[in-house]
């Protein structure tokens, strides 16, 4: 396990990142993985975007550094979310690095952030501008039907 502190995770969160490759994406199966790195190639990223096996409109994107910690995770489609203190936040609902609770906490989608969470394209979109993914991968139709 890697523990980070809250500055670092903030940094890596809001470090500019780009895809590896611009071979186009297609995601026909419930999980994808997609490494990213940052604008200086010193630090490494992954991108996942996970559908739910019978609920296909159950759909996360998560951004991860050192292969491991999550620092960003949007959920939509789902169940609301119970957080550490009680507190359920609805669908959709963002996950984001908390020192000491990781991505256990909830919270509403920030406000100027998120256009539309009823419309899927416009969540991953948002999403990825959220990470600061300014070079996102290449996706061949297919992601949002």
């Amino acid at each position: 396990m890697i523990d980070l502190t809250q500055t670092e995770a903030d940094q890596l969160l809001a470090m500019e990142k780009h895809r590896t490759s611009d071979e186009s994406k297609r995601f026909d199966a419930l999980r994808l993985e997609i490494p990213l790195v940052s604008a200086d190639h010193r630090e490494h990223f992954l991108l996942d975007i996970g559908r739910a096996r019978i609920n296909l409109l159950k759909v996360t994107y998560q951004t991860r550094a050192k292969q491991t910690v999550i620092l960003a995770r949007l959920d939509f489609g789902g169940r609301p979310h119970t957080n550490p203190d009680g507190q359920e936040i609805s669908c959709p609902h963002l996950h984001i690095f908390r020192e000491g609770f990781e991505d256990k906490w909830a919270e509403p989608l920030p406000a100027g952030h998120f256009t539309d969470p009823s419309d899927s394209r416009a969540l991953f979109e948002d999403f990825l501008r959220f990470c600061n993914i300014t070079k996102p991968p290449v996706f061949e139709d297919g992601l949002f039907v």
